[in-house]
């Protein structure tokens, strides 16, 4: 009941004035995000994205619903994973959509006044309703979409971050330092065991030194995984230094019962490097 071609080419033919209106109206006070930048370019793609909305929408009242929703949802992803829009506080982006709503609110009462001949009884309200409802469905999965990207954004970050703070670097041909620092905690150690067992087997690493002065706080857990990594380098043929040890770390690896027999110690890196290193 809500499909109409007169309203459909009505709302068409306002398209561009929506768009122009919408960015008349915006509230550039605040200077985050998208909305408030006076990159003429920015400012001409803003304005792109929201006209390719009001193609996309004026076509409920023409399209057959799948059809409409495949398509609607296409650009709802693409503008969820604009990086401009992320940038963007997310109630600055669905103020925008209630905006939007108003504006064709307002539309279809215009059109009603002016063409009563070619409403229905009961359609206007039936056009009410489905505009609120879509609009409300577009908020949501634009947010939830925002949400997915966001996260996968910043779990990728997270990774390259993770490696990046546990480099193994090439000291010669065949040794290698691993300098830890700054909080370790289980999902960290996970990724160091990882990180350096594929460097050590890439590089052919024989020895390695793993520095532990930088690390602030170790957990019953973390040093567990460390003895792991010292278990799992052995098994591939790395040998092992440990330097840098607090009195704390000690105490709780001592308390877990793992073992520092078959494992070189030195009291701080200098040292390591000195004597326990071999160049080559």
């Amino acid at each position: 009941m809500h499909k109409n071609k007169d309203l459909y080419e009505f709302l068409l033919i306002k398209a561009r004035d929506f768009t122009e209106e919408w960015y008349k109206g915006l509230d550039k006070s605040d200077p985050k995000g998208v909305y408030a930048s006076t990159d003429e370019k920015v400012i001409a793609n803003v304005k792109k994205q929201n006209y390719e909305f009001h193609e996309h929408f004026i076509e409920l009242f023409k399209t057959d619903r799948d059809k409409f929703s495949f398509e609607f949802d296409k650009w709802i992803h693409k503008i969820a994973s604009d990086q401009q829009h992320l940038d963007t506080p997310i109630h600055f982006v669905i103020r925008e959509f209630m905006r939007t709503r108003e504006q064709y609110l307002e539309a279809v009462h215009e059109f009603a006044e002016k063409y009563p001949e070619k409403v229905k009884a009961g359609q206007l309200d039936q056009w009410h309703l489905i505009i609120v409802k879509v609009i409300d469905s577009v908020i949501l999965k634009f947010t939830e979409e925002t949400y997915h990207y966001s996260t996968y954004q910043l779990k990728a970050q997270q990774e390259m971050i993770n490696e990046l703070s546990s480099p193994v670097i090439s000291l010669t041909r065949v040794t290698a330092l691993l300098p830890l620092v700054g909080d370790i905690d289980t999902a960290r150690a996970k990724m160091i065991i990882e990180n350096t067992l594929n460097q050590c087997a890439v590089r052919n690493v024989e020895h390695l030194c793993i520095d532990l002065s930088g690390v602030v706080m170790i957990d019953t857990m973390v040093a567990q995984q460390i003895f792991q990594l010292i278990s799992a380098l052995k098994l591939i043929g790395v040998k092992t230094t440990l330097s840098g040890i607090r009195p704390e770390i000690a105490s709780t690896a001592v308390q877990l019962g793992l073992s520092f027999k078959d494992v070189e110690i030195e009291t701080n890196l200098a040292k390591a490097l000195a004597s326990k290193i071999q160049y080559r």
